[in-house]
């Protein structure tokens, strides 16, 4: 850490960013976010002075700068507007900051997964989850902001948890991830061998330097076998037979492949999420269909409460119309008729 900022300084900017956050969020009695919001500011601009300071000989860009105030800026407003619609809207100015920062770190997939995730899919099911649950104001009255939204229940607890939970990561990020055992040795190619379309299309595609020829051609056949890389060819762990009608099978050596025919980062990346994470993915659904779920049930309940508010009104009005406003009306026409000619 000491390469990048001093522990110190780190710490002593969390402790002021904490303060600050903690005076920004609302309450009920005025509160001083505007206060709390500078001060917030005041600890993002001490810490990326500190870093610039520490770091001074690989100073990172002016977009690096650009990206991480606005990130943090409209970071601060999510969890500080009262209005919910509008949290959101600089949530995704969040998301696009933070994308901004990928970039920079030349994560091209990273960023656009980020912005296509977050600020399309999941950011329109939130949109979507407030509109089903807030209530939209009726004619000639004032929208009323619901009180979760205008105050903070717990800012102290809140802050507190936040910051300790970001100081405690950010000291195992620079002192313990280097301590973690390293993985084990992994062919780079290994995954083709689960991957035949695509070795496959790219065989078809490209040509044999020696021959001229495609390696593969429209009627051939391939067939891939995995084996373990022995020392003398660490970087073999599996060999591409290559059959074409009429042509005897060819053996294809990876220092033979197309310069093509390797394991892009996304394919791994896939692989990684689908193979040895799928918990993340079935419990990323789960939340944000419960979420939705939720959200049907609040707006059948407000519906079905205006239903029995309207039918209480009507009732009402009848009992006032038979009791006093015209007491003939209940009656039927022979009593009606009964009691004009009694008169």
């Amino acid at each position: 850490m000491g390469s990048i900022i001093h522990p110190a300084i780190f710490f002593a900017v969390l402790v002021l960013g904490s303060l600050g956050v903690c005076l920004a969020l609302p309450r009920r009695k005025a509160s001083p976010q505007l206060f709390g919001a500078l001060i917030a500011g005041l600890a993002g601009g001490l810490l990326l002075i500190a870093m610039g300071i520490a770091g001074r000989d690989h100073l990172p860009n002016i977009y690096f700068y650009i990206f991480s105030l606005i990130g943090l800026g409209s970071a601060l407003r999510v969890i500080t507007h009262p209005r919910p619609v509008y949290a959101a809207l600089y949530f995704i100015m969040t998301v696009l900051a933070s994308a901004g920062l990928f970039l920079i770190l030349s994560a091209e997939f990273m960023a656009f997964a980020l912005i296509i995730v977050y600020a399309g899919a999941i950011l329109i099911t939130y949109l979507f989850v407030i509109m089903l649950a807030s209530q939209a104001p009726e004619e000639g009255e004032i929208e009323a902001l619901a009180t979760y939204d205008t105050q903070a229940r717990e800012p102290i607890a809140a802050t507190v948890v936040g910051f300790l939970l970001l100081a405690v990561l950010t000291t195992m990020m620079f002192r313990g991830v280097p301590q973690l055992p390293l993985p084990g040795p992994v062919a780079p190619n290994e995954l083709l061998a689960q991957m035949p379309r695509k070795v496959e299309s790219v065989l078809r595609n490209n040509r044999n330097p020696d021959t001229g020829q495609p390696y593969l051609k429209a009627d051939g056949t391939i067939q891939i076998t995995e084996v373990a890389p022995s020392p003398a060819h660490p970087a073999e762990p599996l060999f591409i037979t290559i059959n074409n009608p009429g042509e005897e099978p060819v053996v294809l050596a990876q220092d033979k492949w197309p310069e093509e025919l390797t394991v892009k980062n996304v394919e791994a990346l896939g692989f990684d999420l689908l193979r040895n994470h799928p918990g993340s993915i079935e419990i990323a659904g789960v939340i944000l269909l419960m979420a939705m779920l939720g959200a049907v049930v609040l707006s059948r309940k407000q519906v079905q409460l205006d239903e029995d508010a309207k039918a209480n009104q009507a009732r009402k009005l009848a009992q006032d119309t038979l009791g006093g406003v015209n007491p003939g009306l209940g009656r039927s026409p022979l009593e009606s008729t009964h009691a004009g000619g009694t008169r």
